[in-house]
């Protein structure tokens, strides 16, 4: 970022980010000290806050359109594996420069995302610093509703949303073709499965998000739960802008340990079974079997029945991932 004309922090605020809001639970808004938020009766509160950092989560030639959109989506896949319905965000926004043109374009990125899901910006920060958003956002469910990492049992299907791998290989394409194009916005662009975290309350059993990999997050969920699992290779969601894209073996090392997906992987109990499969007609997304949890707390992928070993994934504190 390289302004003409940097902007001092409250008239930055004051230019890009605020804004008016019809919703009823915003008792006040951002231009305080803090918000003052009212939610219903019979629900509860659900916070998830997560940061991007340039060079650890994103490449520094990223458009500040996607960055602003990324930092809200992140967050709102959270809520999703929570089943709670999106109704607030804070951002806080460390910026090397007040670029008045890239703080534009990351709040249309920003907002956008935002108005899609009915969320109102209450609140947060800009500060000098080295390029990174962190936004929190809050939610609500029914009370005793939210589902849970901790609560799937023996017996349970494991299913996983959206195709898997596709993040990965778009952070890592070149950009030179139709499919390189697609997998790139998969990576830029990440779409939270709300609307199927809500319709999967009362019939998920346990439910995560998968940002790390989808080994690694499922791993964190049937740990929680103290189960384990039969997994099949053959059966993982793989686009076929993928395939085409790194190949079949490859394609699959990238869906298993990639990260960035934002998909839902959760389990279902098998008297769910027959509700899951009436609302996977309505999803607007693949929803795919990948195997069954089990007593035993192994967690065994197999590949036309011979146990898989699954290669390292990705690590917060890892630099080897920096563009």
């Amino acid at each position: 970022m390289s302004p003409d004309n940097p902007l001092p922090e409250f008239d930055l605020i004051n230019r890009f980010f605020t804004r008016t809001t019809d919703d009823k639970g915003v008792v006040l808004g951002v231009g305080d000290d803090a918000a003052v938020l009212s939610a219903e009766p019979g629900t509860e509160l659900v916070v998830a806050t997560d940061v991007i950092v340039e060079q650890i989560h994103f490449p520094a030639y990223t458009p500040p359109h996607a960055v602003g959109h990324r930092a809200l989506a992140v967050n709102l896949s959270d809520l999703a594996a929570m089943g709670a319905e999106p109704r607030w965000a804070t951002l806080a926004l460390s910026l090397p420069e007040a670029d008045p043109a890239w703080v534009e374009q990351f709040a249309t990125g920003f907002f956008a995302l935002a108005d899609a899901h009915n969320i109102a910006l209450v609140g947060g920060d800009t500060v000098a610093g080295p390029l990174f958003a962190s936004v929190t956002v809050h939610g609500v469910v029914p009370a005793g509703e939210a589902v849970l990492r901790s609560t799937a049992s023996d017996g349970d299907g494991i299913y996983v949303t959206g195709c898997t791998g596709d993040a990965v290989a778009g952070r890592l394409c070149e950009g030179t073709n139709d499919n390189d194009h697609y997998l790139a916005a998969r990576f830029l662009y990440p779409a939270p499965r709300v609307a199927q975290g809500r319709a999967l309350r009362g019939v998920a059993s346990a439910m995560i998000d998968v940002s790390d990999g989808l080994h690694a997050d499922l791993t964190h969920m049937l740990s929680a739960s103290g189960v384990g699992a039969e997994l099949d290779i053959n059966a993982l969601p793989l686009s076929e802008e993928l395939i085409a894209s790194a190949g079949e073996r490859e394609a699959a090392t990238f869906a298993l340990t990639g990260g960035d997906d934002y998909e839902l992987c959760f389990t279902v109990p098998p008297e769910q079974e027959p509700a899951l499969q009436s609302l996977s007609d309505s999803f607007d997304c693949p929803l795919t079997r990948i195997g069954t949890c089990t007593e035993d707390r192994a967690v065994n992928w197999r590949e036309d029945g011979k146990l898989f070993a699954v290669p390292a994934g990705y690590s917060h504190f890892e630099t080897e991932g920096a563009d």
